[in-house]
């Protein structure tokens, strides 16, 4: 099995569209994947597929192995851009060593990992039996993890192929939730006022994976929006219409508003929103320094929501946590607690939603974060909701297969690997509920920006990765 034949795959799998929430097109791929190459193949009801192929001759002994991906990816777009997720092929180049989409994402979580389940499907590698599983949803809520059935893979030895830092050994990761808060509002009337209307935007920051990137410091475009406009509170603003950021595990990117404000105050605004912007230049130069700001005036808007709403909307976004709760005390430079403020949302007929999610490695840590966003939304007069909760994955420094993975990784590269956890989650805690005796890892190439348009692929790691694939698969 070469890198070059993974890569391949992958480039296939970039012209298929699976947005979380819609993989029938690849699922439907991957089905005839198994058709072309005589493969046995089952699918669940949720959209799972498992891919089969029997061990190679004089492995019949071999313990099962299932290597695991998700079908799904996060689509993700800077603003303006041409490209419809649902049927446009992700538009991919390769430049000093990367493969990179510079206007979307990428895929590669978990597209890359996927690819190498195919390719290990297809080699005459003198393997075990291998079960390659494809799980669906996983971006927006572990959904296929969360509905896989027993006896839908027979392995109790489990590769996950869904990490982003090539050698490191992952044995554990963050559980995690969503906290939705919800406004309810009146249109009131602007006529007869006399306003000026502006367009307030915050655009181009990296954003990135509300779970490894949350350290990061990265600018969150909808909180910085919300502290712009909590500011102009007091000149006589109303709040249109606001829109930010977007997938609820991603670091919001963009958001804008549209306000209104009192002829005579629209200078003043006008300047405060310079100032602010210099501000927010100087404080993110490091994280983001390629924030885009934009002030313009807009079409007059008939309406405006009811003032104490938008208050509280504002006053609630620019309050709301956002980013590392706490360190591990036990794993040195882990973010144990965090949560994301993700996105805010007009929905029509009265409603603008907030999407928010935590994660932690400490369970009752998890439900303190999701319940401190609900008390700071509730406050404010919001109805909040908890969604898709999902449990974290405990390290097993004793694995049989950790052992391996280590013995193997030094034997090829002459150094031995991080051995640690992640702060982002993986469906290997769900896949505990329904298969306790599981032994797992995660490992897989060096990905950059993921969930963001820009999402890279280092190809010298998928090298690297493929070559210690096939060595643990081939000597196990």
């Amino acid at each position: 099995m070469t890198a070059d034949k993974v890569l391949s795959i992958f480039k296939e799998i970039t012209a298929v569209p699976r947005e979380s929430g819609h993989e029938e097109k690849i699922v439907a791929w991957l089905q005839d994947f198994a058709v072309r190459h005589s493969l046995e193949c089952h699918t669940d009801e949720a959209g799972n597929v498992v891919i089969i192929r029997e061990a190679a001759p004089g492995r019949e002994n071999v313990p099962t192995i299932v290597l695991q991906s998700h079908s799904d990816m996060v689509c993700e777009k800077n603003s303006g851009v041409e490209h419809d997720f649902a049927k446009d092929p992700i538009r991919w180049e390769i430049e000093d060593g990367w493969m990179i989409a510079r206007e979307t994402t990428l895929g590669a979580d978990c597209g890359i990992g996927m690819a190498a389940q195919l390719a290990v499907l297809t080699d005459d590698m003198p393997t075990g039996r291998i079960e390659a599983l494809f799980t669906v949803a996983e971006e927006t809520g572990l959904d296929g993890a969360r509905a896989l059935k027993p006896g839908f893979i027979t392995g109790k030895i489990l590769i996950n192929l869904d990490s982003e830092d090539e050698g490191e050994l992952f044995i554990g990761c963050a559980g995690g939730v969503d906290t939705t808060a919800r406004f309810r509002y009146e249109s009131e009337s602007l006529s007869g006022q006399d306003n000026r209307f502006f367009r307030v935007a915050l655009s181009n920051g990296i954003g990135g994976h509300s779970g490894d990137d949350i350290d990061k410091g990265r600018a969150n475009a909808v909180q910085l929006l919300a502290r712009f406009l909590y500011s102009q509170l007091c000149s006589g603003l109303r709040l249109c219409s606001v829109d930010g950021g977007n997938k609820r595990n991603a670091i919001a990117r963009e958001a804008e508003a549209v306000a209104a404000v009192p002829a005579a105050s629209a200078s003043g605004f006008v300047a405060a929103f310079e100032m602010f912007a210099a501000d927010i230049k100087g404080e993110y130069a490091v994280t983001d320094p390629d924030l885009e700001f934009s002030c313009i005036e807009a079409d007059p808007c008939g309406t405006a929501m009811s003032a104490g709403v938008a208050e509280s909307l504002i006053a609630s976004l620019y309050a709301a946590p956002h980013g590392v709760l706490a360190m591990s005390p036990d794993i040195k430079g882990l973010v144990e607690t965090s949560t994301n403020l993700a996105s805010v949302k007009m929905e029509g007929n009265g409603i603008i939603r907030i999407g928010t999610s935590q994660r932690s490695s400490v369970i009752s840590a998890m439900r303190a974060a999701a319940a401190k966003v609900e008390a700071c939304f509730r406050l404010a007069g919001a109805e909040v909701t908890h969604e898709s909760e999902y449990p974290g994955w405990k390290p097993d420094t004793g694995s049989a297969l950790l052992k391996k993975c280590v013995a193997s990784y030094e034997r090829l590269f002459g150094k031995k690997p991080v051995v640690r956890a992640i702060h982002a989650g993986l469906e290997c805690g769900l896949f505990l509920e329904t298969y306790p005796d599981l032994d797992m890892i995660s490992f897989g190439p060096t990905l950059r920006g993921v969930h963001a348009p820009g999402e890279r692929l280092d190809l010298a790691s998928l090298d690297r990765f493929v070559r210690f694939l096939e060595d643990v698969l081939t000597n196990y």
